[in-house]
C-alpha cells in the first residue's frame, strides 16, 4: 500500500451534536485519495452517521457533564475516574498505533480532564514532525470567563509548548478571540482564522410528509425548529407549540426536531402535542443539510454548527440563544444580527406572541437577510486545505 498522510482528530463530545458534526464536516473535506482520517470521539450517536471510505472512528466511553468540574460516565457502571482512565488509555494507544502526521484537537487544549496531554507530550518528544492543531469555534464564552478559565488551567503555556497552530473557525472582523480573550503575542502568532466552515449542498429536497403532521399544501412555507442535541431546548420547542396551540392554526408548515439527547419524557410529550396540532416531529435527522435546504425559515438556539449549516444553505433564520451556563450563543446571535445575517429573540423574551411576530416578519420580508447571506463567504475548508497542503510540502 502506498504511503498515506494520516490525520487523527479528537472530539471529547460530553454532550450535544456540535462537536462531532463539526469534526465530521472537517474530516470529509480534508479527505483525499492518499489521506486517512481517524476520529477519536465520546459521542454516543457517532454510529448513526455514514462515513466515507478513508474515514473511521474509535469510540471512547462517553461522559456527561454534571457541572463545570464534575463528569460522570454516560453508560458504563464505573466510577468517573475509572472511566476517564479508560478514555486516556484508548486515546494514547490509538494515537501511538495510528502515528498521525497531523493531530487536530477540538476546543479543549488538554482534552477532557487533561486526557489528551500525555499524547501531546509524546508527540513533542517522540514525533516532533507531527503537526498538532487546536481547532476553536469563533466564540467560546464571554471574555472575562474565558480568560479566567484559560489562565487558571494554564492553556496558554500548553499552546506555546505543545501546539503547532490554532485554527479559529470564524471571521476575525466579526469576533476576535485574540483580543477578547487576551491571547498573548506568542499564541496570537500561531492563530489562523479560517472563516466559517461550510456544509455540503444537498441534491433534492426533504419530504416533510414522511414525518406526518401539517396537512397543508406543499406550496405552504416551511418553518423548521431545531434544538440541536436537545438537552436544553425544551423551552423553545414548548413555546413554538404553544404558539400554534393558542392560535388554532397557522398558514405555514412546521417541522420540530427535538434532538436525540432530549429526555425521553419530553420527547413523548412534544411528539403527542405536535401530532395533535398538525406539526411534523422528529427526534433526530442525520441529513440536517437536506432539511435546512427545504425550509423557508430556521428557528434555532444558534449553536456554531447549526449556524454554519444555515449560512451554507443561504437560509433566513431566527436565533433564540441560551444564555447559561455560557454566553456563547447570545454573543453569536448579536454578532450575526449586527451583520444582517440573522434575527434573534432573547431567551427571557421568549413567549408565543413574540415568537409569532418574529416568524411572520421573516416569512413576509426576508429580503434584507437573504441579500446579506448571499454575499457571505464560507472560507473555512479552503483555508484548512491550504494549511494541509503546506504541511505536506514540508
Amino acid at each position: 500500500m502506498p504511503d498515506t498522510f494520516n490525520i487523527l482528530m479528537y472530539s471529547h463530545d460530553t454532550y450535544g451534536l456540535g462537536h462531532i458534526r463539526r469534526t465530521m464536516a472537517i474530516a470529509r473535506h480534508l479527505l483525499d485519495t492518499d489521506v486517512n482520517i481517524l476520529i477519536l470521539t465520546g459521542s454516543p450517536i457517532v454510529g448513526r452517521f455514514a462515513f466515507p471510505t478513508g474515514i473511521d472512528f474509535v469510540r471512547i466511553p462517553g461522559m456527561i457533564k454534571q457541572s463545570n468540574t464534575i463528569y460522570t460516565p454516560h453508560s458504563i457502571k464505573v466510577n468517573p475516574q475509572h472511566a476517564l482512565d479508560i478514555r486516556q488509555e484508548i486515546i494514547t494507544a490509538t494515537a501511538k498505533a495510528f502515528d498521525p502526521s497531523m493531530f487536530i484537537v477540538d476546543k479543549v487544549p488538554v482534552g477532557l480532564k487533561g486526557e489528551v496531554r500525555p499524547i501531546l507530550e509524546w508527540f513533542r518528544t517522540s514525533r516532533p514532525r507531527t503537526k498538532v492543531i487546536l481547532g476553536l469555534r469563533d466564540i467560546l464564552d464571554d471574555a472575562k470567563s474565558t480568560n479566567e478559565e484559560w489562565v487558571q488551567k494554564n492553556y496558554f503555556n500548553v499552546l506555546d509548548e505543545l501546539y503547532s497552530e490554532v485554527w479559529i473557525y470564524g471571521n476575525q472582523s466579526f469576533y476576535d478571540p485574540i483580543k477578547e480573550y487576551g491571547f498573548p503575542d506568542n499564541i496570537a502568532e500561531k492563530c489562523i482564522f479560517t472563516g466559517y466552515i461550510p456544509r455540503s449542498i444537498p441534491t433534492g429536497k426533504f419530504n416533510v410528509k414522511q414525518l406526518g403532521g401539517n396537512g397543508k399544501p406543499d406550496t405552504a412555507k416551511l418553518v423548521v425548529v431545531t434544538a440541536g442535541g436537545g438537552g436544553d431546548g425544551y423551552q423553545m420547542l414548548d413555546c413554538y407549540l404553544r404558539m400554534i396551540e393558542e392560535n388554532g392554526s397557522v398558514p405555514f408548515r412546521s417541522l420540530l426536531i427535538s434532538g436525540p439527547f432530549a429526555p425521553s419524557a419530553q420527547q413523548d410529550e412534544l411528539a403527542a402535542r405536535a401530532r395533535k396540532c398538525g406539526v411534523a416531529f422528529s427526534t433526530f435527522q442525520k441529513r440536517m443539510e437536506k432539511i435546512i435546504a427545504t425550509a423557508d425559515v430556521i428557528v434555532s438556539m444558534g449553536g456554531y454548527n447549526t449556524v454554519c449549516e444555515i449560512l451554507s444553505l443561504k437560509k433566513v433564520s431566527l436565533i433564540i440563544p441560551r444564555e447559561s451556563p455560557r454566553q456563547e450563543q447570545l454573543i453569536r446571535a448579536k454578532v450575526l444580527k449586527k451583520a444582517g445575517l440573522a434575527d434573534y429573540l432573547k431567551w427571557d423574551m421568549l413567549e408565543p406572541a413574540a415568537l409569532r411576530r418574529k416568524i411572520d416578519a421573516l416569512l413576509e420580508a426576508p429580503q434584507s437577510y437573504s441579500e446579506a447571506i448571499k454575499d457571505f463567504p464560507m472560507t473555512g475548508l479552503d483555508v484548512m486545505r491550504s494549511r494541509l497542503s503546506a504541511f505536506r510540502k514540508e
